[in-house]
């Protein structure tokens, strides 16, 4: 049986208390969820709207210091349910995104999330994300006509190639735009993630254990 406990523990361990666990509970069932609240776990990626409001629309206000992420892709026609479930989006990508975002809130009236941009640094045409050429220019969009704050960066380094470079090039892009969040490295490469700079890993299999098929 795989001890949630003890996994978030030596995670936790392993990136010091600098960096915060993000556990991306993606496709976990009720009895996961529940043990990793109950190991003390507050903070949680999602990858799909759908999937969060599932999973989390009856825990709200429930469960002190619970913080929702959106780590996945976000299409325009879920802007109204993103910027009401979720504390942050990480995967600010376009500036059609960001309008969608901003019609969102004065539709919704809800409080606006805090966003991270989430940067293409292995250029890959399936995967989302900004180019590094066009980032600037979204950046000071977001930062001009977003009412939230943006807070950094966020990448998923293409699998076929070493994720450092990937992270040293994120974490120069943040030290360049005055940025100060870093999401970055997932099961396989978090504690490398955490020593490159990141602020916040997302990891799914290395603290939930591996899902049933």
């Amino acid at each position: 049986m795989h001890d949630i406990s003890e996994a978030r523990q030596r995670i936790l361990a392993e990136i010091g208390e600098r960096v915060t666990l993000v556990a991306a509970s993606k496709r976990q069932d009720e009895f996961r969820i529940e043990a990793a609240l109950a190991a003390g776990q507050r903070v949680f990626g999602e990858n799909r709207v759908q999937d969060a409001q599932a999973r989390w629309a009856h825990r709200r206000g429930k469960i002190d210091g619970l913080e929702l992420r959106l780590i996945g892709p976000l299409q325009t026609n879920k802007a109204e349910e993103a910027v009401d479930l979720f504390e942050i989006i990480e995967t600010l990508d376009r500036e059609k995104l960001l309008r969608a975002l901003i019609k969102a809130l004065a539709k919704t009236g809800a409080a606006p999330p805090d966003l991270l941009i989430q940067v293409n640094t292995g250029n890959e045409p399936q995967k989302g994300g900004v180019s590094v050429e066009d980032l600037p220019a979204l950046l000071t969009a977001a930062r001009a006509d977003w009412p939230g704050r943006v807070l950094g960066l966020m990448c998923i380094p293409p699998a076929d190639q070493p994720a450092a470079p990937h992270f040293a090039l994120l974490k120069k892009l943040a030290d360049r735009y005055g940025l100060t969040q870093l999401s970055m490295g997932m099961s396989s490469d978090y504690a490398l993630a955490s020593r490159l700079g990141g602020t916040h890993v997302r990891v799914g299999t290395a603290l939930f254990g591996a899902r049933e098929v």
